[in-house]
């Protein structure tokens, strides 16, 4: 499936990256962890959907367990 000659894979790497960059503006560095992970999340299921692309998948899972440690530990 393709929107404007793109695919939906290709969509969601480009939605990835968005927030992961939106994510940097953060000056909350709470907010910043919780908009890094849902960048990192949108990661790993586009690395899922390019048929399982692992350092993809591996390196933004770990975002995700250092962000959630982090998120935790705070409160």
């Amino acid at each position: 499936m393709e929107f404007f000659g793109v695919s939906v894979t290709e969509w969601v790497g480009y939605l990835a990256s968005a927030v992961l960059l939106i994510s940097f503006m953060m000056k909350d560095v709470n907010k910043l962890r919780i908009v890094n992970s849902c960048g990192a999340v949108l990661f790993v299921i586009y690395g899922v959907m390019l048929l399982t692309s692992w350092p993809i998948i591996i390196t933004n899972s770990a975002i995700i367990g250092i962000n959630l440690y982090y998120i935790l530990k705070k409160n």
